[in-house]
């Protein structure tokens, strides 16, 4: 395989469909496969989850419902749900929304913490009348790490203790041997027929921005500020990127390509880079090619940072944007490089407080920082490399960045979850 290949493997990996917010998706996901194993009539089901998949299900709407929380999500997976579908397995969640209510009123649904040090864990035990099941996803979204009914093992992958997230997915080592040049370089010169697949992205991840323009999804972020008399192009590019996330976390049906897991992530990376693109009259090529840089660069980083974490995962997906504006008004490799460098003294530190409605203020806080971050770098201006966690070479910035996601925000994460739960008791 070329490294052109190895790259486009990577994306492809990491942009996938999804309806739905990941994390209550991809339980949903290790119930229906639960279920299969079963092949009879499931009376019960006891999740063990990771304290961030419990964190980032616990206030989003899913698809279809008008409900949030994990019980309607497992209950779809029981009543409808298709592991072959992946993250699409509650695309029918409306046509049976009244069966998975009925199941969920009537059947036991057990939601524990499990004491992993996993931060991407859901153990999904399934009991019918004769028989068991278990199936366990780790590390990634779809990876499937256990099978099991009854005593019969059917399906199982050691996984190396303290190994990184990523390492379970086949272009691992590719993230990891990935530099800013590379991604750049990748996305400026690759033939363009190499690269069109992503244009798909554009148009499914566009349709869900206008479907949260005319609707009152969340809190209505993307909807206001398209509203608001004011000829300032910023605004209107932001708006788009948070209706569709406006609609995403509020329980729009439609799907989302997502970006190293994650649906906001997606939209981030390629909405305000698509209607960027349409406002400066961009051709198809030029905005191909940012989308390419958008999205690898988010990957890239991310790939520091972890598939889950308490830094928000629009972060690195808002740093990808930003390095789309410097691209599409013609800025050069070191105007982005400095665009990278003034975002990451502007938005690290940004906490996951789980996926809910509000994540759309965050996509509008993130994309904000992109253009002023854009704004400098273009007239030659970045942040000093005394200035904070700021380093002269750009690929040691993203690995700081890296290790406070990674590792400096554990304690944070178990403090803003126990917040939650608390609230959640009163």
């Amino acid at each position: 395989m070329t490294r052109e290949e190895q790259i486009r493997s990577l994306m492809q990996e990491n942009i996938v469909l999804a309806v739905g917010c990941t994390e209550p998706v991809a339980v949903a996901l290790a119930v229906a496969k639960a279920k299969e194993v079963l092949q009879e009539q499931v009376e019960s089901v006891e999740l063990q989850l990771s304290k961030n998949i419990i964190k980032n299900a616990m206030g989003v709407g899913i698809p279809g419902t008008g409900m949030i929380g994990l019980p309607i999500a497992v209950s779809l997976g029981v009543v409808c749900g298709e592991s072959c579908k992946e993250l699409q397995v509650l695309e029918s969640a409306k046509d049976n929304l009244e069966q998975a209510k009925q199941w969920m009123n009537s059947h036991s649904i057990t939601i524990k913490s499990k004491d992993t040090s996993e931060k991407l864990y859901i153990e999904c035990c399934c009991c019918g009348k004769s028989s068991s099941s278990r199936v366990i996803i780790a590390k990634n979204h779809l990876n499937f790490v256990h099978i099991q009914k009854d005593d019969e093992v059917i399906f199982h992958k050691e996984t190396a203790k303290g190994q990184t997230q990523e390492k379970e997915t086949a272009t691992a080592d590719i993230a990891a041997s990935l530099s800013l040049k590379e991604v750049y370089d990748y996305a400026n010169n690759t033939p363009i027929d190499f690269l069109e697949w992503i244009d798909d992205m554009a148009k499914v991840n566009t349709a869900i921005s206008q479907e949260g323009q005319k609707g009152h999804y969340g809190l209505q972020i993307g909807r206001c500020l398209l509203e608001e008399n004011d000829p300032n192009n910023r605004k209107k590019v932001i708006g788009a990127a948070c209706a569709a996330s406006d609609a995403r976390m509020d329980g729009a049906t439609l799907p989302v390509y997502s970006n190293s897991g994650s649906g906001n992530q997606g939209i981030a990376c390629s909405v305000p880079v698509i209607e960027y693109a349409k406002s400066l009259n961009k051709s198809k090529e030029e905005t191909i090619r940012a989308l390419t840089l958008s999205n690898l660069v988010s990957i890239y980083i991310k790939s520091k940072i972890g598939r889950l974490s308490a830094l928000c995962g629009l972060v690195n997906a808002s740093i990808g944007a930003g390095t789309a504006l410097v691209y599409l008004k013609g800025g050069s490799f070191t105007q982005i490089c400095y665009a990278v460098r003034n975002m990451i003294n502007t938005i690290t530190g940004m906490v996951c407080d789980g996926a809910k409605p509000s994540c759309a203020l965050k996509m509008s806080a993130g994309l904000n920082s992109a253009f002023d971050a854009a704004l400098l770098a273009l007239n030659n201006i970045v942040v000093n490399q005394t200035d904070g966690i700021a380093q002269e070479d750009i690929d040691r910035s993203i690995d700081c960045l890296g290790k406070i996601g990674r590792y400096g925000m554990d304690k944070m994460d178990e403090l803003v979850l126990d917040i939650m739960l608390e609230k959640g008791c009163k």
